[in-house]
């Protein structure tokens, strides 16, 4: 009955094209964080992570997980508290100092031998480390494979044209047995340009369906009043669980 169906009945939008050729710059994301748009943030963390974190878990401790643009994502503060060690990278030093300072972190910061003009943040209790660069560069330091990655405003943020070097990037940084929970949106992409970027599942599977095998999880009705301003009517967000072949 036509009546019964919801936002999370519409079908992904074909065009994938449209939002191809939007690019914004390091620069211009370090200025959202200096002028307080972020309003991506989620002050109280991710509900489909908390929903089924201890799934994801299942009782084990001393994982390596690793966040992509990490910003201060209270979530990390989450891991580190299970006995998990976290790994962030983030290009807004500021985004960097705020988590800390929010959470109530005592920290250290040192340079980055490998990478020239950066830094890495370290918790006092030295089960989080925050490199402030670019994602790109963040394999240069060398460090090691992870168990899991939460991949939530990471993959919807990258440029469209540089999601196959992301991707790549991120299997790089895999170990064996891996979790790779990811969390996309869908919506109208001919009605806003973005970030955050449309990304349908045939996206997903060109992008890591050649290693990962790939479990869509859940989809949430994630539209709120701002999205108005977008020009958008629904937009969905869906989290994915991607494992080794």
């Amino acid at each position: 009955m036509d009546g019964s169906r919801t936002s999370l009945d519409i079908e992904e939008y074909s065009n994938t094209e449209v939002q191809k050729n939007q690019v914004l710059t390091l620069e211009e994301w370090q200025d959202k964080w200096v002028n307080g748009k972020t309003a991506f943030h989620l002050e109280q963390g991710h509900q489909l992570l908390k929903k089924h974190l201890d799934t994801f878990l299942k009782g084990k401790s001393g994982l390596r997980v690793f966040f992509p643009l990490c910003g201060k994502a209270v979530e990390m503060k989450w891991f580190a508290n299970r006995g998990h060690s976290v790994v962030g990278v983030e290009i807004s030093e500021l985004g960097i100092r705020e988590f800390f300072t929010e959470q109530n972190l005592s920290y250290t910061e040192e340079p980055i031998t490998e990478i020239p003009g950066a830094k890495v943040f370290k918790s006092s209790s030295g089960n989080i480390s925050l490199y402030c660069c670019s994602i790109f560069d963040f394999p240069r330091t060398n460090i090691g494979k992870f168990d899991m990655i939460w991949d939530r405003g990471a993959l919807v943020a990258v440029n469209p044209g540089d999601r196959k070097r992301y991707a790549d990037t991120m299997l790089s940084l895999l170990g064996k047995k891996f979790q790779y929970l990811l969390c996309v949106f869908s919506y109208d992409p001919t009605k806003h340009p973005g970030p955050p970027f449309y990304v349908p599942h045939a996206e997903i599977e060109r992008l890591f369906g050649k290693i990962c095998n790939i479990h869509c999880l859940e989809k949430v009705d994630a539209f709120e009043e701002r999205h108005k301003s977008w020009g958008i009517d629904y937009l969905l967000e869906k989290l994915y669980l991607l494992t080794e072949k």
